[in-house]
């Protein structure tokens, strides 16, 4: 399967560019500066001599006892020198615990308020980056809530909300290259958002109309975009995992300077994909980025029903990838442990796994009600005294960046940009129907050729069973 997904990743990759950019690196004191790094250069001076040698790919981290001379050579005294390194003898029998002494503690840069923590680290944010982050931050928000109210109406069919998790959507697309590829799962419009991807553009995906980059075949929500780097949604929890480190793969044997982040919440670590991807980057080194959403549910199922590790950050040392937990609703922290993992992950060679804890303040979708499977008040506990946007809001307002009035032309313009756009997307066409057979076979078979003539007979003789708008 690994081979499968690393031939299917470079296949789709190779109609991408990838292009350098400069690296930040987390100091240990409360600033964050740029410094050099002076990486060994590559034993092999040419394409040729590279492409003969995949084992120049594998960086020096590799134990040096793999050889089969090597292996289960016996000390009596030392240990036995097994593949992947010595292993120590001991005289009493010893589980390994399974659980940690203390839970793996969390990073975190502002407090509840908004205000930095003394000799705080992390990466020091300018005014220009700040007041984008909070304007994508409140766009995201207003979003949510207009499609949110548009499929109540009976407008669309379907939508999820981000209510909660502004953070991890926009702080860490803001660290991140637009060079760098984003395999999501379906709670990360806000990355897209961050990329450029319009108001426009989510109005057309959710609604299906000509415009749609999916031809109106993805339920609402499914976004993709070839232009942004961010591969299309697919409903099937954890299928993009795996994907992502063999994307992430191929970007490392064609030594782009680049790297790959794939989200996915706590219930999807326990798919086998992400083991199966945990280990699969871990082995070869991939430049993967792993951040898992970890929102408290799994729909209705919760954390304490997911997990009895210490949550998903712990799996990673079990793979042998270099893990933190930070704060899901803390932007500035988000912040500065994406810059970090890129730089990590691209440098040094290596996935990174980040635990981001945070809470999905809404339900799981339009087809779920969460208040059947959880108490009100904790809900709105998170929805008001953890609020990602309005910490990040009393930040800014504290530096002087950010005051009432700017808050209340910032909404107000989101709200009508978004209105308008809703408008356009729910007057424009549907896509023919010929695109329901189309892009599969380069000649359609006839059983192919025949269904749609029967669909487009049984559309004519029962019209009022279809909508109107759709051309047949």
């Amino acid at each position: 399967m690994a081979l499968i997904t690393l031939k299917l990743s470079r296949n789709i990759l190779n109609r991408f560019k990838s292009s350098k950019l400069a690296s930040f690196s987390l100091s240990s004191s409360s600033s964050v500066h740029h410094r050099n790094y002076n990486y060994s250069p590559s034993p092999f001076s040419d394409t040729q001599q590279f492409l003969s040698s995949p084992q120049s790919l594998l960086c020096p981290r590799r134990f040096e006892s793999t050889g089969p001379q090597k292996s289960l050579k016996l000390d009596q005294n030392q240990g036995l020198d097994f593949p992947g390194g010595k292993v120590a003898f001991i005289p009493e029998m010893r589980f390994i615990s399974e659980r940690f002494e203390e839970r793996v503690p969390c990073y975190r840069v502002l407090d509840d308020n908004g205000q930095p923590f003394t000799e705080s680290s992390y990466v020091q944010v300018s005014e220009e980056v700040a007041l984008k982050m909070y304007s994508y931050m409140v766009t995201l928000q207003t979003m949510d809530t207009i499609f949110y109210e548009a499929q109540r109406q009976g407008r669309i069919s379907f939508y999820l909300t981000t209510i909660g998790e502004e953070a991890i959507n926009v702080a860490s697309a803001a660290a991140l290259s637009f060079d760098d590829f984003v395999f999501p799962q379906y709670r990360e419009p806000g990355v897209l958002l961050w990329r450029g991807f319009s108001l426009q553009e989510f109005a057309n995906q959710c609604f299906g109309n000509k415009d749609d980059y999916g031809k109106g075949r993805q339920m609402p929500i499914h976004y993709g975009s070839n232009k942004h780097n961010y591969f299309t949604v697919s409903s099937t929890i954890a299928t993009q995992i795996p994907h992502a480190v063999g994307a992430a793969y191929s970007l490392k044997m064609d030594r782009k300077d680049a790297c790959v982040v794939t989200y996915f919440g706590d219930g999807g670590t326990s798919e086998g994909d992400f083991h199966a991807a945990l280990n699969f980057a871990a082995v070869l080194e991939a430049p993967v980025i792993f951040i898992c959403r970890n929102n408290g549910w799994a729909i209705s199922t919760p954390i304490s029903d997911q997990f009895r590790s210490d949550g998903a950050v712990v799996r990673g040392r079990a793979y042998g990838v270099r893990s933190i937990r930070v704060d899901g609703n803390d932007a500035l922290a988000l912040y500065s442990t994406v810059r970090a993992a890129r730089e990590m992950a691209i440098h040094e060679h290596r996935p990174i796994l980040i635990e981001a804890l945070t809470y999905r303040a809404g339900h799981h979708s339009t087809s779920d009600d969460s208040t059947k499977y959880r108490p009100l008040d904790e809900i709105e506990w998170w929805r008001t005294a953890q609020d990602p946007v309005t910490r990040f809001r009393n930040w800014i307002q504290s530096n002087g960046w950010w005051s009432d009035e700017n808050e209340l032309e910032l909404r107000s313009n989101v709200r009508k940009q978004l209105l308008h756009a809703i408008q356009a997307a729910e007057r424009d066409d549907k896509p023919p129907i010929t695109e329901l057979f189309s892009d599969v076979y380069n000649v359609p078979p006839s059983n192919l050729c025949e269904q749609e003539d029967w669909l487009r007979e049984i559309i004519k003789r029962h019209p009022e069973d279809y909508p109107p708008d759709v051309p047949v």
